[in-house]
């Protein structure tokens, strides 16, 4: 039998532009309800006392396992480049910004000096007026060009969120420019009529990669004014674009450059990162240009506070197979929420899934009617698959202080001026360093201090984290991972390309060295057709609907009111078959639905309200194949390898549990057609020989591989970007392909997204950490925060702690050198 854990893809602003230096710890920003006095500044609570109060109690201050104090930091000054307008420097300063910041002064410089760049440095360091001073100037500039449209500007987002954002601080911005600058949000929810006044009139467009790859690039001839001037085209939040999913957007940008060509122009590219590793190397591989990085923050910094919070064992609870029990990190978070909310701190709670954002709201909201009624408005939720009309009203309470706590999935990590905020909240690791103090940096946006606290959830890598906080606080953050010729990627950009103009020899280069071995199997599949010197396209629908960007895969599914009709919102194909299975329980905007049916070929889910006293978790199998070994080495008698391999999986059940403890209520079985994934994995076996000297014997042996393999994924998103819901993975007593006990890990995307391939790499301190997290649990026998899986198709049993902490201590003694890394082309 082989045991698996399956990736959820499987189964399952423009900030402040620039600061007053801050010297000492500044007190936190007070929010009050509307008709009551104003707090003095001098009696707001500082970061420091606003956690001393959540942890009043003997019991709760247990829960803090490390505290981090980052101390204010003062700005360094500089000026203008003299290239930049007069008018845009005055309308810069009559927002209130003096003078620049060292790097903004910079960036600006080299952008006008023709030269791309990448500027990553702190959340809240001014980022965006970095490129926005030069980017105003030129489209001034061009507003007085006697004939022609003057130069466009394209803003790319990954958010439809941070593009609204961006329009509206733009505008704020450019008032005093009058006309000269036409900013506008070109995207799904723009109506109908609005769009040929974008394309003819606005010069600065705003837009996401996903309109740019469907509407804008396919309809180019009707863009040909827009295209023929563009001078800048902004990347924000670059280092989003990571994985599968990065992957996508560069060929986009490859596409869009080449358009560009086409017409004339060549534009120069402005990106906005947070703090990364070598962010010039994947800005490069990103747009496909040369890119100078500017890295050294001179914005001021106020006070941060950074607390790691685990949440306690419940004692009266057990779990599967009698495991201990945490207290849930929603229910945590939820507390920690109405507590922040009734001292008049504003918060917001970030939180993994859409349904956590929901029950976070739904439980702070029950309990502050407990304590204040007036205060039950002042909370809401915020995620993706809310109707546009939705998010906007959210993000406007937000933005005005009318709301003063929000639970909210990462839609609201990237750059939406959320000013003012007092506290972040984030329930669970979300995956990466870099998102971490992304979201972190949403508190403290004003130049007050502010409070971060991490609350660790019933998690493997949650447990390591709250009590290793060196693993945080002294390492830096992730490099980007794309690769933008993994041919699942390359192939459909190659069509895509090839409807928006033929395709030439000349082109190839573009979009780097796997194109020509790719039309060849093109041609062949009649989606291209060479005539002459060029590649058509051949068919007769839109090339750039042979993908899906995000990597989902289909079209949404519907969540419909089966009573009313009313369209509730949606969920990405690739998710439905757990998050809208028949039976499950889905949560919008405060309000419980039971999925009645679930249609996958009209892509329907029908919903009815009710209110059950449960969660719902779906569960699979899965089957791999080894399809090709590309590399492998020596670990003693066994071998660590790297390459191909085809998954199926198939969700089978879901399990009902209690919404407050998490404690199974039950487990319901689901009829859905399996899936087939093509990817790349990292595995490794052992011997009988390793066995024997391990004291693993073949009554313990399928238990020790589920745990190791269960602990090694919930630790791999500290050496890859990724969180565990990216990958995946099977272990099994006797593999059919390797003819040995054998640990799978797998990108849970077409063609792989580098995760295995960076494991690979590191499987030496992976897999130390991973031996090390298990030994360190203080349970008995293991539970969710070593080596138990949530979403484990068999139940977490066998699972068998000790056998795995021998296991790998075995392979380890026999470990070699780590292996080099790929050269980066």
């Amino acid at each position: 039998m082989a045991f698996n854990h399956l990736p959820a893809g499987a189964h399952d602003a423009l900030g402040p532009l620039s600061r007053t230096p801050v010297t000492h710890s500044v007190p936190m920003a007070n929010t009050h309800r509307p008709g009551r006095p104003t707090v003095p500044a001098d009696a707001r609570p500082t970061p420091g006392t606003v956690l001393d109060r959540l942890a009043r109690g003997s019991s709760r201050a247990a829960r803090i396992t490390h505290t981090e104090h980052l101390p204010p930091r003062a700005g360094r000054h500089a000026v203008w480049p003299d290239r930049i307008r007069t008018d845009v420097v005055a309308a810069i300063q009559s927002a209130g910004i003096g003078h620049p910041w060292e790097h903004q002064a910079e960036a600006a410089e080299r952008a006008l000096d023709g030269e791309s760049v990448v500027v990553a440095t702190g959340t809240a360091s001014g980022k965006s007026l970095a490129y926005l001073a030069p980017l105003l100037s030129a489209l001034a500039d061009g507003a007085e060009a006697p004939n022609g449209r003057g130069a466009t500007a394209l803003y790319l987002a990954p958010t439809k969120a941070l593009a609204a954002d961006q329009r509206r601080a733009v505008r704020e911005l450019a008032a005093p420019l009058g006309n000269a600058v036409r900013p506008a949000v070109y995207d799904g929810d723009t109506p109908v009529e609005e769009r040929e006044w974008v394309r003819q009139y606005a010069n600065y467009v705003l837009t996401n990669p996903d309109m740019l790859h469907r509407g804008i690039l396919p309809a180019h001839p009707r863009w040909a004014s827009f295209l023929r001037a563009l001078r800048y085209v902004v990347i924000d939040e670059c280092h989003t674009y990571r994985g599968v999913f990065g992957s996508h957007v560069a060929q986009v940008l490859r596409r869009l450059r080449r358009l560009c060509a086409r017409y004339g122009s060549e534009p120069v590219f402005l990106l906005a990162s947070a703090t990364a590793s070598d962010p010039a190397a994947a800005a490069s591989r990103l747009t496909g240009v040369p890119v100078t990085e500017i890295t050294d923050d001179a914005s001021p910094r106020g006070e941060v506070v950074f607390a790691l919070w685990e949440p306690p064992l419940l004692t009266d609870l057990r779990g599967e197979k009698g495991a201990p029990v945490r207290r849930t990190a929603t229910v945590e978070t939820a507390d920690l929420l109405t507590d922040l909310v009734v001292m008049g701190v504003r918060t917001v709670a970030f939180v993994r899934s859409r349904r956590g954002a929901e029950l976070i709201s739904v439980i702070a909201q029950e309990r502050l009617a407990a304590v204040d009624r007036s205060l039950v408005r002042r909370v809401a939720a915020y995620r993706g698959g809310y109707l546009p009309e939705e998010r906007r009203a959210l993000e406007r309470a937000l933005h005005s202080g009318e709301l003063l706590g929000l639970a909210a999935t990462t839609a609201l990590e990237l750059g939406v001026d959320v000013s003012g905020l007092d506290a972040v909240l984030i329930t669970g690791y979300p995956g990466t360093r870099a998102s971490l103090w992304q979201q972190a940096g949403r508190a403290g946006r004003s130049g007050q201090g502010a409070l971060a606290v991490l609350i660790a959830r019933d998690d493997p890598l949650d447990t390591y984290l709250v009590h290793h906080p060196e693993a945080l606080f002294q390492q830096p953050v992730e490099a980007t991972v794309l690769d933008p010729d993994n041919p699942y990627v390359l192939a459909p950009h190659l069509c895509a390309a090839a409807a928006e103009l033929p395709l030439t020899e000349a082109d190839l280069a573009l979009f780097g060295p796997s194109a020509a071995e790719l039309l060849p199997q093109l041609e062949a599949a009649r989606l291209l057709r060479r005539r002459a010197t060029a590649w058509h396209w051949t068919r007769r629908e839109r090339a750039s609907d042979l993908t899906d960007i995000r990597g989902g895969g289909g079209r949404p599914v519907q969540i419909v009111e089966a009573a009313t009709g009313r369209l509730l919102g949606t969920v990405d194909e690739s998710a439905a078959h757990t998050a809208v299975h028949d039976g499950a329980v889905h949560l919008h905007q405060g309000r419980s639905y039971l999925v009645k049916q679930l249609d996958l070929e009209d892509s329907v889910a029908l919903v009815e309200q009710a209110d059950p006293p449960f969660s719902t978790t779906a569960r699979d199998t899965t089957a791999i194949s080894v399809l090709e070994t590309e590399t492998e080495i020596p670990w003693g008698s066994g071998r660590l390898c790297y390459g191909s391999v085809e998954v199926t999986n198939q969700v089978v059940s879901y399990l009902r549990r209690k919404l407050i403890t998490g404690e199974v209520l039950g487990e319901a079985k689901l009829d859905l057609p399996p899936r087939t994934l093509r990817t790349r994995a990292v595995w490794w076996t052992v011997t009988e020989d390793q066995l024997d000297e391990a004291r693993i014997g073949p009554e313990i042996l399928g238990g020790a591989l589920h745990a190791a393999e269960h602990a090694s994924i919930g630790l791999l998103p500290l050496f890859a970007t990724c969180d565990r819901w990216d990958i995946g993975g099977v272990s099994v007593p006797l593999h059919p392909d390797t003819l040995l006990p054998t640990v799978f890990v797998y990108d849970g995307h077409p063609g792989g997204a580098g995760f295995a391939e960076r494991a690979f790499h590191t499987a030496r301190a992976w897999l130390t950490a991973t031996r090390d997290a298990i030994a360190a649990c203080e349970c008995e026998a293991g539970c969710p925060s070593c080596i138990q899986s949530p979403k484990c198709g068999n139940g977490n049993d066998p699972l068998h702690k000790r056998g795995a902490v021998r296991l790998l201590t075995r392979l380890l003694s026999e470990a070699p050198p780590a292996p080099a890394p790929t050269p980066t082309p």
